[in-house]
């Protein structure tokens, strides 16, 4: 009975320490990832493969990831718009 439970925890905390796979993974969040875009400007892309491995491993992770922003890939130059005022 012991091993039982010893072993649900073992599991519990890899899964646990598995979870978020964007945040623990993708690197430092930039503030493009962490603000919504604007009425009218395009949607971020989202990192499938850490969403895949969110939903598969512990679902909560992926709530983790979305509130982070880290689950949503960095801003590069073409996805970013620049305003200059003359």
């Amino acid at each position: 009975m012991k091993k039982r439970i010893f072993n649900a925890l073992a599991v519990l905390t890899i899964v646990a320490l598995l979870s978020s796979c964007a945040t623990l993974l993708g690197g430092q969040v930039s503030e493009c990832q962490r603000t919504r875009p604007a009425a009218g400007q395009p949607a971020r892309e989202i990192r499938g493969a850490a969403l895949v491995a969110d939903i598969l491993l512990f679902w909560p992770g992926a709530v983790i990831d979305f509130a982070t922003g880290a689950i949503y890939r960095p801003c590069n130059s073409s996805n970013t718009t620049t305003i200059r005022i003359n």
